[in-house]
């Protein structure tokens, strides 16, 4: 052997090149995927099996799970209390019709341990890892101390695990929330902050107008008592009481002061300079008692004046800060300086709305109109309406007629029963009037029964009728831009808008809750107000109906009356015995009124409105 040559060479692997093994992990891919496809035709064998397999053990008549099966006669299973039942109203099998009667049901007791090993599996299926080990010990299932012990280890940890993150849950809820609190109270700190600087600088403000006040009564009292002094000046004091008509001259308090009296004639001023006479002597009494009385009258006025302050403090507070951050606002976008140095607009505005807010405690009764007896239910007032020009008025109410006063006749000539200048009779109690803008002599009315009537005070007849609502009708009200056009609600929480020349209603708006007022904005024919039983506001544009423009809530009661009193201030009325201000531009309640005439417009409109009392009441200004 060791002669012969071996012609074995070295054996060397062989390595599959590349592609050989792509070409195999291709195939094996394709195998597998021929095995899911034959797979999947067994599955959804399987799934229909075991769905046919649940059909089958569903009760015809209940459609559920057979429970307490029982079989019938002609082999068919059912829950007992179904069949029962059944059996109670017909007497034949649900499924094959076969004559049946309770004596032909015999217990399956097959399909019941069926059932019972199913539901097993079902609960199985469904139940949780938990549910299933309770279950378990419950059975029996033996478990030795050793695997009960490193089970309940292993629940202690996952307790603990547990513990550990709801306590991470909660401590980071409670910092996310004690993190928006501080940012918010820092909000409110920067905001009290602020408005304490705007407090400070118009305190100081006040401070320095009030000492510019003082020293020019300062020097005004100093020209005066130099004036007393110089004995040339004295002689020309007589020409100057006679050009102001005569009189007593101002008096200033002081230890100098003098008080001076005046005549149309020069006839007293002849007398010794130094020294006055006996009636000059009588006549400077009775001007400083008659200044010391003034000056009691004028203390308990500031006191008056002062409660009153504090007893709205807190709207009045409202009304200055949200003047005084808007003024602050508007200078800082303008760009503009305060009309007086240090005195800001917002203060100014405030400053004449606190000025006239306390000045006016009251209304004057000027005229009174006794319709009846003072207790008798049947004069009751329920509406005053006053014409375009504030010449006639209008009454009505329970009495079933409207009657026409001429204004000036009832408050210069009183007289106990005014007599009306006309009168117009209606078969239902009224609710409500309102005079056309431009027609002078229309005026129309809503009643009770829920008609709307337009009337000719000329003529005392009616020229159109309205019976669409189907309940009282409170409230009615002529557009201002559009004299033809007319506004209504009643307690069919229905807003009609109709137009006198047609019969129909042009417009109706359903609500949810009954309409107590209703009003055009007396600046637009297409803008509408309602007050509501809801204790809101609603705002509407005719010209979408589907839902209001503004919603205004403050009121806790119903909103008994609403009015304008420009194009973008509100007033409105409530039974929780509040009056509220509103801008309907921009949509906030306004704290103070603006415009305090027109305020007292409201006021007077509103308690010669609403004041169901068999004597109307022409109010005055505040007083």
């Amino acid at each position: 052997m060791g002669g012969e040559s071996s012609s074995i060479g070295a054996l060397v692997p062989t390595v599959k090149s590349e592609l050989g093994c792509n070409d195999n992990a291709a195939a094996g891919q394709r195998e597998q995927e021929q095995e899911q496809e034959q797979q999947q035709p067994e599955a959804m064998a399987v799934e229909e099996e075991v769905a046919m397999t649940d059909r089958d053990m569903l009760c015809p008549i209940c459609m559920q799970l057979i429970k307490d099966a029982f079989l019938t006669s002609c082999g068919h299973s059912f829950c007992y209390m179904c069949i029962v039942t059944h059996l109670q109203n017909k007497s034949d099998c649900p499924c094959c019709s076969h004559f049946l009667t309770p004596n032909h049901l015999y217990p399956n007791f097959l399909l019941n341990k069926l059932l019972m090993k199913a539901s097993a599996c079902q609960m199985a299926k469904t139940a949780t890892p938990a549910e299933q080990l309770h279950k378990a010990l419950q059975q029996g299932y033996e478990v030795s101390v050793k695997e009960l012990d490193s089970l309940l280890s292993l629940l202690a940890e996952k307790k603990r695990t547990l513990k550990q993150q709801e306590a991470e849950t909660n401590m980071q809820i409670m910092l996310d929330f004690l993190h928006c609190l501080r940012n918010q109270k820092l909000g409110e700190l920067n905001e009290l902050q602020t408005d304490l600087q705007y407090i400070k600088e118009d305190i100081n403000s006040v401070e320095r107008r009030r000492i510019e006040l003082y020293r020019s009564r300062d020097r005004y009292l100093t020209n005066v008592r130099m004036l007393g002094d110089d004995p040339h000046a004295k002689l020309s004091w007589p020409s100057l009481i006679e050009k102001r008509g005569g009189g007593v001259l101002p008096c200033f308090p002081g230890p100098q002061s003098q008080c001076h009296m005046g005549s149309s004639t020069s006839h007293n001023w002849k007398a010794d300079e130094k020294t006055p006479s006996g009636s000059q002597i009588i006549q400077i009494k009775d001007a400083n008692s008659d200044l010391d009385s003034q000056q009691l009258t004028q203390s308990g006025l500031v006191v008056a004046r002062k409660k009153r302050v504090h007893a709205q403090f807190n709207d009045l507070q409202d009304c200055y800060m949200q003047r005084r951050r808007s003024s602050t606002r508007q200078s800082q976008k303008k760009d503009e300086r305060d009309r007086r140095e240090g005195y800001s607009t917002g203060l100014e505005d405030f400053q004449t709305v606190l000025s006239t807010f306390t000045r006016y405690s009251r209304l004057r009764v000027v005229a009174e109109l006794r319709h009846g007896d003072l207790f008798h239910s049947a004069n009751i007032v329920s509406s005053i309406e006053f014409d375009r020009d504030d010449e006639l008025f209008a009454t009505a109410g329970v009495s079933r007629r409207i009657k026409v006063f001429e204004f000036s006749s009832v408050v210069n000539e009183p007289a106990d029963v005014p007599c009306p200048i006309a009168e117009m009779s209606t078969r239902s109690k009224l609710s409500c009037l309102s005079w056309n803008k431009y027609t002078k002599n229309h005026i129309a009315s809503s009643d009770y029964e829920g008609i709307v009537t337009v009337w000719d005070v000329t003529t005392h007849q009616s020229v159109m009728e309205y019976e669409e609502h189907e309940k009282r009708a409170w409230s009615v009200d002529f557009s201002r831009t559009e004299p033809s056009m007319l506004v209504s609600g009643s307690d069919d929480c229905k807003v009609k808008i109709w137009c006198t020349n047609q019969e129909a209603s042009v417009l109706n708006i359903d609500m949810k809750a009954n309409i107590c007022s209703v009003k055009y904005n007396p600046g637009s024919g297409i803008h509408i107000v309602v007050g509501s039983a809801d204790h809101h506001i609603h705002y509407y544009d005719l010209r979408n109906t589907s839902q209001p423009v503004h919603i205004f809530g403050g009121h806790r009661k119903a909103v008994s009356y609403v009015k304008f009193l420009s194009n973008s201030e509100l007033a409105s009325a409530s039974t929780d015995s509040t009056l509220r201000l509103w801008d309907v531009k921009e949509n906030i309640p306004a704290n103070c009124p603006k415009g305090w005439s027109l305020f007292k417009e409201v006021l007077f409109q509103i308690v010669t409105a609403t004041d169901d009392h068999p004597t109307s009441r022409i109010a005055a200004l505040p007083v």
